[in-house]
């Protein structure tokens, strides 16, 4: 995957088993924000600083997205404990990791994507495409950055 390809359309229930297909958010970017398993500390920052910058994400057009191979029971008890209660929390566990895997960001060795951030654009193609050091947490003020452009 690189900037300039279009995603394709996948469907995925998010942390209330509601089913979300990223054709249907439409007029919008979306920045798929991809972290390897619930429950672990670096992944928990990354997925609050999408909830707590929901607000900029709405003034620049943007719809955040947490994405990891947890199943759906797991990711609603961690956004709970989270208190994260807009941001949605999609569950690529099964057929596992098959969106990650279509995205080439599927590490086989260990069962989960990389920590990576992609931004598509509102006909779904990447305009921005990062993968992260498995310990690092993604600079959210480098995503707001870029959204702004």
């Amino acid at each position: 995957m690189k900037t300039g390809d279009k995603i394709p359309d996948f469907v995925l229930k998010d942390q209330h088993n509601k089913e979300l297909r990223l054709s249907d958010i439409k007029g919008k970017k979306v920045l798929l924000s991809f972290h390897p398993l619930a429950w672990t500390k670096v992944c928990a920052q990354q997925m609050k600083s999408l909830e707590e910058n929901q607000e900029r994400f709405n003034e620049l057009n943007t719809v955040a997205i947490g994405l990891s191979v947890d199943t759906v029971p797991s990711k609603h008890a961690w956004a709970k404990e989270l208190g994260i209660k807009n941001t949605k929390l999609l569950s690529d566990f099964w057929p596992h990791g098959e969106v990650a895997k279509k995205l080439g960001i599927f590490r086989r060795k260990e069962g989960f994507s990389e920590r990576a951030n992609i931004i598509v654009d509102e006909d779904q193609k990447v305009i921005f495409f990062k993968i992260y050091d498995i310990p690092q947490l993604p600079d959210i003020q480098e995503i707001l950055n870029f959204l702004k452009k």
